[in-house]
């Protein structure tokens, strides 16, 4: 039986070419994110279909769906940086960090100031410890699961970086925040932080993600409008090709004998010192992305190779 369909897939279906590229798509509250990409998986008939950073259930805003090919490079997404809309609860605290958990009374509120004071001592580096219902997992275990069991769960720090943080709105008991951080962050974890250095408690209420990456929310695809486009022929034009993921790295064009050996996992000559950190991007004569490389010394003196890391052709 097919997971997709409930049933044997029709044999044209089957045949149908792997869909390949990068989805930007606006998760709308409720659905987990695991729950978008089935959703994703079902439309466009195919198995391949991954999520390149989480979004809780009760967060929206972008959500990156790799299909084929795309999900090789679903790590160089979630390693891009973020910007949230997130609406933060003071004077409670909840035993997930968020709206959905258990909610108990805090303290006093403080002053718009003491508040703003206190977002500045959250910027820059720093280590965060993640929510006890939290997706990371620990022995192949997420930790939400463990809690959901009875588990004494304390998870361990990670090391976050908070580049911004701007207060946008002050309607006590919700403080409006604009914040900007690196991959790894959780923003349950700041809200809950925040109400801890303020001494009232502060909870997570309400996130939109607005940015990952290059991919905003503005142009953001909601599932309403990838179902009129599948029906209407043209979802493919609504996905990016994988290489927008790397951009930022440096690219070689090689000839048709140095793909080929790409294609077959072996190195090839290179030529000249790349600029930039690795991988970097190789294509065809034809302009299609066909592997990322390593630059690597070579069994000569002074000879340095291309050596496959990911192959995409």
């Amino acid at each position: 039986m097919d997971e997709l369909t409930g049933g044997h897939l029709p044999s044209a279906i089957r045949h149908l070419p792997e869909a390949a590229g990068i989805l930007n798509l606006y998760k709308p509250c409720g659905p987990t994110s695991h729950d978008a990409v089935a959703r994703v998986r079902r439309l466009f008939h195919q198995r391949r279909v991954g999520h390149a950073g989480t979004l809780d259930p009760l967060a929206q805003g972008v959500l990156l769906v790799c299909l084929g090919a795309a999900t090789r490079v679903s790590e160089y997404l979630m390693a891009s940086s973020k910007t949230y809309l997130a609406e933060v609860t003071l004077g409670a605290t909840s035993t997930t960090d968020d709206a959905e958990g258990e909610i108990t009374p805090g303290g006093p509120i403080p002053s718009c100031a003491a508040v703003v004071a206190a977002l500045a001592d959250l910027i820059g580096e720093r280590d965060q410890v993640p929510p006890r219902y939290a997706a990371v997992k620990r022995a192949g275990v997420a930790l939400y699961r463990r809690a959901r069991r009875g588990e004494v769960v304390i998870p361990a720090p990670r090391r976050v970086h908070i580049a911004a943080i701007e207060l946008v709105s002050w309607q006590p008991p919700q403080v409006g925040l604009l914040i900007t951080c690196g991959p790894g962050t959780y923003i349950r974890a700041l809200a809950r932080d925040l109400g801890a250095a303020l001494g009232c408690g502060g909870y997570l209420s309400g996130l939109v993600r607005l940015r990952s990456g290059r991919f905003t929310a503005a142009e953001a695809i909601s599932f309403e409008e990838l179902e009129v486009a599948i029906a209407e022929g043209f979802a493919a034009d609504l996905l990016y090709p994988p290489d927008v993921a790397l951009l930022d790295r440096e690219a070689v064009i090689l000839g048709s004998d140095s793909v080929a050996r790409l294609q077959q996992g072996r190195s090839v000559p290179a030529t000249g010192q790349p600029a930039g950190p690795p991988p970097y991007r190789a294509y065809s004569a034809s302009g299609e992305l066909v592997a990322l490389l390593s630059h690597v010394r070579g069994a000569d003196p002074g000879q340095t190779m291309w050596q496959p890391r990911r192959v995409f052709m």
